[in-house]
């Protein structure tokens, strides 16, 4: 029997966010914006839902709200709705809110857009999943037949506890996103480029279209990736999980795409997603920084995953500075050298007063560097804390306090569920860093807020 159409029109979704606290440093869905342009070019038709989509004028027109305050910088602040705490999380003394754009919103977006085929839905922070779970359910109560995918971070991470509880019909993990294609087709009635499926589609760089960023109505800024992996194994971070490789992309196709998206929709604030930017600088990031010079785009860049200071010579901090890096955030996370031994050795002191000197002498401002210290590490005083904080004032410039949070498959995991006293499997909302003061046997709330304030004391 001869069907009349082709069933090929996929949605995509990227879910709210359900937290303590949440705020958009520069905050898109970058890889499925990627999947949203290749499937495009395997013949799928694509709608995309944003639920944290700030600049959406259908999330004030339709509640009345006005906009959040929105920065010089493209960050700002996201629309935020208090709801009810999960059970586990009664006793934590601290709203907990919806952030982004309101469920009436969202049902009315769905309801315009013609029936899916299939629903594809991203994840970010492992203890986000409530918003991913919402999003789900209201995908179902729409569309009972429609089969979900669920992939994202989330969905690595935590693979079974998707699969436990989310109502996805499908996880992928990250490494498991050359199945998609193969898997869209059984799905749907889409047969084009058969012949292609023997290529990688998900695991070349070069070989990427550009993220689909047509599919919003309004951008203040861009992320982008010129590499993907990191080359550290730091025993808190699940970078090597996520992507078990370094891989890079050619850095004069990276120019030719940012030239892209300043002539087409004048953007000029672009925000670098790498782990690992600066690593292989010789061939990556210098060669990709000459060819910004030569276009000479008038663009500022944005680097909120932190620099690796070992590779912050004089050379690349001019190179940064003639191209517009506006702010610097560099990844030191503590000055005890014992814990820069214990969590893999990405950095010591002396490379870090190298770095930033480097970076002043060239004619960065102090206001706009800034250090990562990372709290709440396994055996991390708070002395150790206060040391660190002052090597970083002593270099002149501001500490920022990132609370650890633990994540399953690092290596630092076996070690936080038996000095956190839990029990295996650990309900992902435990991951959550806003916890750490409350929860953690190394720090207390008490002791937090002193640290803060030494911090917001300090004057440049």
């Amino acid at each position: 029997m001869n069907k009349s159409r082709k069933k090929n029109r996929l949605l995509l979704i990227n879910p709210w966010i359900y937290d303590f606290t949440a705020y958009d440093f520069w905050s898109k869905p970058l890889g499925i914006l990627y999947v949203a342009a290749i499937l495009r070019k395997k013949g799928f038709d694509i709608d995309f839902i944003d639920c944290m989509d700030r600049l959406d004028t259908s999330l004030f027109k339709k509640t009345g709200n006005i906009p959040t305050k929105k920065n010089k910088d493209g960050s700002g602040s996201f629309h935020k709705e208090k709801v009810t705490k999960p059970e586990s999380l009664k006793h934590i003394p601290r709203n907990y809110c919806r952030y982004g754009i309101g469920e009436a919103v969202f049902e009315e977006k769905i309801q315009q857009f013609p029936k899916p085929d299939v629903v594809l839905i991203t994840s970010i922070m492992t203890y986000w999943y409530p918003g991913v779970f919402r999003v789900i359910a209201l995908i179902k109560k729409y569309y009972p037949d429609c089969p979900v995918i669920l992939g994202g971070i989330y969905a690595t991470l935590c693979t079974d506890h998707a699969a436990n509880f989310s109502g996805a019909d499908y996880i992928l993990k990250n490494s498991q996103l050359n199945q998609l294609i193969p898997l869209l087709q059984g799905l749907t009635d889409n047969s084009n480029n058969l012949n292609d499926l023997k290529n990688n589609h998900f695991h070349n760089l070069n070989c990427f279209p550009y993220p689909a960023w047509d599919l919003y109505n309004a951008l203040d800024y861009i992320c982008l990736i010129t590499s993907r992996g990191c080359t550290f194994r730091c025993t808190y971070c699940a970078s090597h999980i996520l992507n078990s490789k370094l891989e890079f992309r050619n850095p004069e196709q990276v120019a030719e795409e940012i030239a892209y998206w300043k002539e087409l929709k004048g953007i000029d604030k672009f925000v670098f997603y790498d782990d690992a930017l600066l690593v292989n600088s010789e061939n990556h990031i210098i060669p990709f920084l000459n060819e910004i010079k030569k276009k000479n785009l008038n663009i500022n860049f944005y680097t909120p995953n932190a620099l690796h200071v070992r590779y912050i010579t004089q050379p690349v901090a001019k190179l940064m500075l003639e191209c517009g890096f506006e702010k610097i955030w560099l990844g030191f996370e503590t000055a005890d050298s014992e814990l820069q031994r214990k969590t893999g050795n990405k950095v010591n002191n002396a490379s870090f007063t190298k770095a930033v000197k480097n970076l002043l002498k060239e004619g960065f401002p102090p206001e706009k560097i800034r250090a990562y210290l990372l709290i709440g590490l396994p055996d991390e005083s708070l002395q150790s804390i206060i040391e660190s904080i002052k090597v970083v004032m002593d270099n002149g410039i501001k500490p920022y306090l990132a609370k650890y949070s633990p994540i399953p498959g690092t290596k630092m995991w076996k070690e936080i569920v038996r000095e956190y006293k839990w029990k295996e499997p650990v309900d992902p909302l435990w991951h959550n860093d806003a916890l750490m003061p409350y929860c953690s046997p190394y720090i207390n709330v008490e002791q937090y807020q002193q640290i803060k304030m030494i911090i917001q004391n300090f004057k440049l």
